[in-house]
C-alpha cells in the first residue's frame, strides 16, 4: 500500500477527429486527463494521430475502419493488454468498430461508442440493443464486478428523465425507451456505477445538445455520454465535470468531454 495518487479519467465523442484535432489538443494541455476515452473518430488505424499524442505524453490505441464510428483510448499513465472489439468475438457489421479496451494504472478501461438506434422499433434500433447485449456479455466474460473497470464512452442512451432537457418531447424516442434503459441498467445490475452521478444529482448536467435550433444556447441537450466504474472505483471518486466550454467556439464537435477524479492507493 503507497500513497494515494490521483487519477483523471475522461470520455469525449468528438464526431471527427480530423476535423476536430487541433480543438482535442488543446483541450489535453488544459484539461490534463490520465486517460482520454474518444468516440466517433470516423478515422482508420493507419491515419491515427499517434506521433502527436505522444509529443503530448500520451501513448495511444485505436480501432476504427476510416470511415465511420471509431474508438481510441490515450494514456500518460502506461497502456496495455489492448483488444480491439468484444473479446473472442469477431467485428462484424454490429460491433463496427465501437469498442476497444487497454488496462491503464491497474484500471481497465472501455472505450465506448454504443449505436444510435434512429428510431425505435427500426433494425437500427434492434442491432443497438442487441450491441448492448453483447458488451453485457463481454463484461460477463472478461472483466470482474470486483475489480477495477470503467466503462468510458457515448452510451447514446439517457439514464432517466432528469437526463433529458424535456422528457414530454422524447416519448416515443430513442435514447429514452424502456428497453434501452433497461438495456443499461442491466450494466449496472452487472456492478458498474454511474461515476459522475455519484457526485451530483442535480438536473440539467448534458453532455450533447444538437447542432441546430440553437439547442446548446438554450441548453436543450441529453446527459448520454458516460463514465461507468465498478464499486471498486466509484468510491473513490472525488469530482467530476463536464466541460461545456469544449463544446464552444469554432467547429466543436455536439458533445462536451466528460472527466472524472479518481483517487487510487498506489500499488493496492
Amino acid at each position: 500500500m503507497g500513497k494515494d495518487e490521483g487519477v483523471r479519467i475522461a470520455t469525449w465523442n468528438v464526431n471527427s477527429l480530423k476535423a476536430r484535432l487541433p480543438r482535442v489538443e488543446e483541450w489535453l494541455q488544459y484539461a490534463h486527463p490520465d486517460v482520454l476515452c474518444l468516440q466517433e473518430t470516423k478515422m482508420a488505424d493507419a491515419a491515427f494521430p499517434s506521433m502527436g499524442f505522444a509529443a503530448l505524453g500520451y501513448e495511444a490505441a485505436h480501432h476504427g475502419n476510416g470511415r465511420w464510428n471509431g474508438v481510441a483510448i490515450l494514456s500518460r499513465v502506461g497502456l496495455g493488454d489492448v483488444d480491439a472489439g468484444f473479446k473472442g468475438e469477431q467485428e462484424d457489421e454490429i460491433v463496427e468498430s465501437r469498442f476497444i479496451s487497454a488496462t491503464c494504472n491497474g484500471v481497465r478501461v472501455c472505450s465506448v461508442y454504443v449505436p444510435n438506434g434512429r428510431s425505435v422499433g427500426s433494425e437500427h434500433y434492434e442491432a443497438k440493443l442487441a450491441w448492448m447485449e453483447r458488451l453485457r456479455g463481454h463484461l460477463q466474460e472478461s472483466c470482474d464486478p470486483d475489480g477495477r473497470v470503467a466503462l468510458c464512452g457515448d452510451f447514446n442512451i439517457a439514464p432517466d428523465d432528469r437526463d433529458v432537457y424535456d422528457p414530454a418531447k422524447f416519448v416515443g424516442a430513442t435514447h429514452v425507451s424502456d428497453a434501452e434503459r433497461k438495456a443499461l441498467a442491466s450494466l449496472l445490475d452487472w456492478g458498474l456505477v454511474d461515476a459522475f452521478r455519484e457526485r451530483y444529482a442535480e438536473d440539467r448536467l448534458y453532455s450533447w445538445w444538437d447542432y441546430r435550433a440553437g439547442d446548446f444556447h438554450e441548453h436543450r441537450g441529453m446527459r448520454i455520454d458516460l463514465v461507468l466504474v465498478t464499486r471498486a472505483l466509484a468510491d473513490r471518486v472525488t469530482w467530476g465535470l463536464i466541460d461545456r466550454f469544449a463544446r464552444k467556439g469554432k467547429l466543436p464537435s455536439d458533445h462536451a468531454p466528460l472527466l472524472v477524479d479518481l483517487v487510487l492507493e498506489e500499488g493496492a
